[in-house]
């Protein structure tokens, strides 16, 4: 059947599954099954350990200041940081391409009051974050992944200059309605219209592991007998739950 490349509006409950896998296998199913070749986060890593993250990506791009573009640039309430904020709701997590500043601020707890008052579920920046320990005291409840902590604002290395478009992160394309995965491992980023199939195929891999795992362990056998796991492996695992064969 041929595969449709227009986004979608992934449910909620897709988005607790993949809370339940790890972004490891979903980066296998991206890069081997699909073929994309940067669906990992580089240099984008998790400020609050031990939590899981999978929610609908709302964008926002930073840009070097510069006086032409500050003229072009609404503030205040209107402002493309407060636009994106706004249309981050539960599920929903604000990713913003900062360029890779390091030390340049995405926001701090009083601009980020907006994601906790709308039950956002999370920030992934490319830059930094900062005011993490007022966040966690007053329980924001947001999940954050940055390049590092930060004192600093952003200027003078970047400004919010647009929302709601097409992104990178962390070297990662980022459209609106992506699903971002995150655990301790880090980011990858999972197209809006494959997160139905692409679940699936992890849910399968993760039960084939478990499985292989088992005959292991009961057979003191090497591991390469049974890993990487094959179609025929995956077949005989979903067989004994109870599942037909798959083509994965």
């Amino acid at each position: 059947m041929e595969r449709s490349y227009k986004p979608v509006e992934v449910s909620k409950e897709l988005l607790e599954r993949y809370k339940k896998v790890p972004v490891a296998t979903v980066w296998s199913c991206l890069h081997n099954f699909l073929g994309v070749p940067l669906p990992f986060m580089e240099n984008v890593k998790i400020m609050t350990p031990n939590k899981r993250l999978a929610g609908r990506a709302r964008t926002l791009r930073f840009l070097p200041p510069r006086l032409d573009i500050d003229s072009e640039t609404k503030l205040g309430e209107k402002s493309p940081e407060m636009l994106a904020m706004s249309r981050c709701g539960e599920d929903d997590v604000l990713v913003a391409d900062m360029m890779g500043a390091k030390y340049s601020a995405i926001g701090g707890d009083v601009k980020l009051l907006l994601l906790k008052m709308n039950k956002a579920a999370g920030i992934v920046t490319d830059g930094a974050i900062r005011d993490l320990d007022v966040l966690e005291e007053e329980n924001y409840n947001l999940i954050v992944y940055a390049q590092e902590r930060t004192p600093y604002g952003g200027r003078p290395w970047a400004e919010p200059a647009e929302e709601n478009i097409d992104i990178q992160c962390g070297g990662v394309l980022v459209r609106p309605g992506d699903v971002i995965v995150g655990d301790n491992d880090g980011v990858v980023v999972v197209p809006s219209w494959f997160a139905e199939e692409c679940i699936e195929w992890v849910e399968d891999h993760e039960g084939a592991e478990a499985f292989i795992k088992e005959k292991i362990v009961k057979e003191n056998a090497i591991p390469g007998k049974y890993y990487p796991p094959t179609s025929d492996t995956i077949n005989e695992y979903r067989k004994s739950v109870g599942k037909g064969p798959t083509d994965h």
